[in-house]
């Protein structure tokens, strides 16, 4: 049988950082109620003229080099993502063209902060049933443009950065073992950008109303987020026929610091065994599990044969969980 495994991985985040005492001077709050709330220490933002597929590429070209591979290795580019460089083509086909992937077919998937879950489900199945052999996965978001810097309960959250990953076919039992998507359906309003597509297109009414800036009712996403995680989590252990105390780690969406103990609780999963770097980066979407599986990689904390929890939920609202087994 063919598996799918992570033999690279890479990261990356814009030099510009912004702490919290920064956003105090701009917006009415502190680091304190910052850190009380969301565990957010500091944030990356992209320098002017950086674009998610500079970003992208910058961090596919350590998953590359960790991986042995070369651009024209690759089979497939995918880019999960809620902020591409243009409507058309996908932010794929730019990452494509800045690294010279002249071989590989290119693609975006955009499920909001559950992208790379949603896209590594997908190459998995591309790559075990041999329509591909080897993938390119990105999770990189450019977030800080779509911000409301008057609005405190969003703009201290978000940041910009990029992941990435390759996948390759394998005979052993390593990469996504199991996984549950899923959505709730009428609840695109609780997160959303409304204002610049073709359901309320750009005017100058909505600009000036801010409908171009990122909206989010916090509380009840914090509500819908801690259930689907947790419900989602429990669903693709059972299918492996595992239980909690059978996961080495589990890496989260880096969301706020608040739904993440409030899941691991409900899973009664010891936060030792939970990965967190939320603080330095904040909720970068679609970039936050790539980002946090190679610093988990660096840092050690994933050893061959390690059972890792992957739980995630954004916008839509769409939520995700998958079990993978790491190693080559």
């Amino acid at each position: 049988m063919t598996y799918a495994a992570i033999t690279g991985w890479g990261h990356y985040a814009p030099d510009r950082v912004i702490t919290n005492h920064d956003l105090e001077k701009i917006v009415a709050t502190s680091d304190e109620w910052i850190q009380t709330r969301t565990g957010i220490q500091r944030r990356h933002a992209v320098a002017e003229g950086q674009a998610t597929s500079d970003m992208a590429a910058r961090a596919a070209r350590i998953a590359l080099d960790r991986a042995g591979l070369s651009p024209e290795d690759l089979d497939l580019i995918v880019v999960a993502t809620t902020t591409p460089d243009l409507l058309l083509p996908c932010t794929a086909a730019l990452v494509q063209t800045k690294l010279g992937a002249v071989n590989a077919g290119t693609m975006d998937m955009n499920a909001a902060c559950t992208g790379f879950l949603y896209a590594l489900s997908a190459v998995t199945a591309m790559v075990k049933c041999g329509g591909v052999k080897r993938v390119l996965l990105c999770g990189a978001e450019t977030i800080t443009p779509y911000l409301n810097w008057e609005d405190r309960g969003s703009c201290v959250i978000f940041g910009d950065a990029a992941g990435a990953v390759i996948i390759e076919p394998t005979e052993q039992q390593r990469g996504l073992q199991s996984y549950k998507l899923g959505a709730i359906p009428n609840t695109a309003e609780m997160l959303w950008v409304k204002s610049g597509a073709t359901l309320y297109p750009t005017t100058h009414e909505r600009l000036d109303n801010k409908e171009h800036l990122l909206q989010m009712n916090g509380t009840e996403v914090f509500k819908h987020a801690v259930r689907a995680m947790t419900d989602s989590s429990l669903h693709v252990l059972k299918e492996i026929g595992k239980t909690v105390s059978d996961v080495d780690i589990m890496i989260p969406h880096q969301a706020n610091l608040r739904i993440i103990e409030a899941t691991a609780r409900r899973l009664h999963v010891s936060m030792d065994k939970v990965f967190i770097n939320i603080q330095e980066y904040g909720n970068t979407s679609a970039a936050t599990l790539p980002v946090a599986i190679a610093e988990a990689a660096i840092a050690g904390r994933l050893n061959d044969g390690d059972l890792v929890l992957l739980a995630a939920f954004g916008g839509g609202l769409t939520w995700a969980a998958g079990t993978l087994i790491w190693g080559k």
